[in-house]
């Protein structure tokens, strides 16, 4: 049966996850946009002996589970802290993605933008910066958008290397006093209340950019 008082003592804990939560969230998308854009630009412009190679590391992140990844650097990087770490593996496996959005941004401007920076003899790296990237982010807003989510409510399997985020609080709370319903459920309502007006939002910009 539902406690009141247990769901009321319950809630600053799970509050407090909730903070953990969102710092590791946004850092990590951080980290994901911006290794992802980098990722992109080498695979769709960079040598043909950089590109293989980060094509082939990208897709192997992509390939193994999230979880696997964690362990893995908890393992193999002993000397950084849980949350730092945490917010790296997660940037890395969420750029990889990212690094395929960008790709398909960029694929998506226009031949003649690329035709008229040609004739115009714009130098290379003006090209990139102020013709193609601008209209390229625009284009994957959406995409980065619902990736931001996806990643927000993937953040619980940091707990497993001792980061105490959300869900790690809740169920830390119900062992202790024998709450799991109140403190999970706590925990529930708090990822809908985050993550469902953004996704609105993110509809609403893709519908937007559409016309």
């Amino acid at each position: 049966m539902w406690d009141g008082e247990a769901a009321r003592a319950a809630l600053p804990t799970v509050l407090e996850g909730f903070g953990v939560t969102l710092v590791a969230t946004v850092l990590a998308f951080v980290v994901a946009m911006v290794l992802g854009l980098a990722l992109a630009l080498v695979q769709r412009a960079g040598p043909p002996w950089l590109a293989l190679p980060v094509r082939g590391a990208a897709g192997f992140v992509r390939s193994t589970p999230l979880l696997v990844q964690l362990f893995a650097a908890w393992v193999l990087v002993p000397g950084l802290d849980a949350p730092t770490l945490g917010v790296l593996v997660l940037g890395v496996h969420y750029a990889t993605y990212l690094s395929e959005v960008y790709r398909t941004g960029i694929d998506a401007v226009p031949k003649g933008q690329w035709e008229a920076c040609t004739a115009l003899s714009l130098p290379r790296r003006r090209v990139w910066r102020a013709v193609v990237l601008p209209q390229a982010v625009r284009n994957v807003l959406p995409p980065l958008g619902n990736y931001a989510v996806s990643m927000f409510k993937e953040t619980p399997l940091l707990s497993v290397i001792t980061v105490h985020e959300m869900v790690h609080e809740a169920n830390t709370f119900g062992s202790t006093h024998f709450a799991y319903l109140e403190s999970f459920t706590l925990a529930a309502v708090v990822f809908l209340l985050a993550s469902w007006p953004t996704s609105v939002l993110i509809r609403r910009l893709e519908a937007r950019l559409a016309h």
